[in-house]
C-alpha cells in the first residue's frame, strides 16, 4: 500500500538483522509466559510510567492484550529487576536497529517531499522514543472483543514488527470505510502533520484470534512540536 494514499507502507530490505528481531520476540514470549503475579510486580502506575500493563482502553473499551513498555535511550531504560525475562542488552540492540531504520525512513520521506535528507533530524534529537511488547492472548469470544480498537498513533512515526498470526487491519482511503489486512512484516504508520496531508496518519485496529496468541513489537518515534508542516499541498 502506498503511503500517500493508504497511510502506511511495508518496508522490505530494511537492514534489521533477523537474529535481533527473533531475540526481542523470544524475550517477549518469555516475559508474558510468566504467572500474572510475577508480571504485576513491575506494573505501570502513577510513579512508574514504563513496564507491564494489562488494562489499557481504546475509546473507552478495554483492549484484549497485555503490554510491556521500555524507553529507547542511552542506555536503554530496562531496570535490572526486569531481567532475566527481558534482558537489557536484547532491548538495547533492537532499539539501536529501530533508531537507525527510523532515521533512514525520515530521510526518504524528506527526499520524497523535495526536501534535504536531514530536514527532519532536528525534530527527533534528544527525544524519548519507546518500544512496546504486545501480547494478545487467545480470545474465546472474538466477536465481542478487539485486541486494540480503531485508532491513530499519536506519534510522528511507528515501525511495527509482528508475528505471522495476523490480526492487524488498516483502514485504507482507497477502500472507503473498508479495512485492508497487511502482510505480517515490518510496517510504518505516519502522521499527516509532517507533510500537509501528503502522508496521512492511518486508522488501524487489531482483531483477536480464538485459538492463537499473537505478538507484535511497535517502535514509537515522537517529535518536538512542529510549527509548520513541509511539502504536500499547503493550507
Amino acid at each position: 500500500m502506498h503511503a500517500e494514499t493508504g497511510g502506511f507502507f511495508q518496508v522490505i530490505n530494511h537492514g534489521v538483522p533477523l537474529e535481533k528481531r527473533e531475540k526481542i520476540f523470544n524475550a517477549s514470549r518469555k516475559f508474558f509466559a510468566q504467572p500474572k503475579e510475577e508480571k504485576i510486580k513491575i506494573r505501570r502506575d502513577e510513579k512508574r510510567v514504563l513496564g507491564y500493563y494489562d488494562t489499557e482502553h481504546t475509546k473507552n473499551v478495554r483492549d484484549w492484550k497485555e503490554v510491556f513498555d521500555f524507553a529507547v535511550q542511552n542506555p536503554t531504560i530496562v531496570p535490572a529487576s526486569y531481567e532475566p525475562e527481558i534482558r537489557k542488552e536484547v532491548c538495547e540492540e533492537y532499539a539501536k536497529e529501530m533508531e537507525k531504520l527510523g532515521f533512514k525512513l525520515l530521510e526518504l520521506i524528506a527526499l520524497s517531499l523535495g526536501l534535504k535528507a536531514d530536514r527532519f533530524h532536528g525534530f527527533f534529537e534528544d527525544q524519548t522514543t519507546f518500544i512496546r511488547l504486545n501480547h494478545y492472548p487467545p480470545c474465546p469470544v472474538p466477536q465481542l472483543a478487539l485486541g486494540v480498537g480503531r485508532h491513530k498513533d499519536a506519534v510522528a512515526l511507528t515501525i511495527l514488527a509482528q508475528d505471522d498470526v495476523g490480526g492487524l487491519e488498516v483502514k485504507s482511503n482507497l477502500m472507503g470505510s473498508g479495512l485492508g489486512s497487511p502482510q505480517p512484516q515490518i510496517l510504518t504508520l505516519l502522521m499527516l502533520v509532517w507533510s500537509n496531508d501528503a502522508y496521512e496518519s492511518v486508522e488501524h485496529r487489531v482483531k483477536v484470534n480464538p485459538e492463537k496468541e499473537r505478538f507484535s513489537v511497535p517502535y514509537f518515534e515522537p517529535a518536538h512540536y512542529l510549527g509548520e508542516a513541509f511539502g504536500g499541498n499547503s493550507k
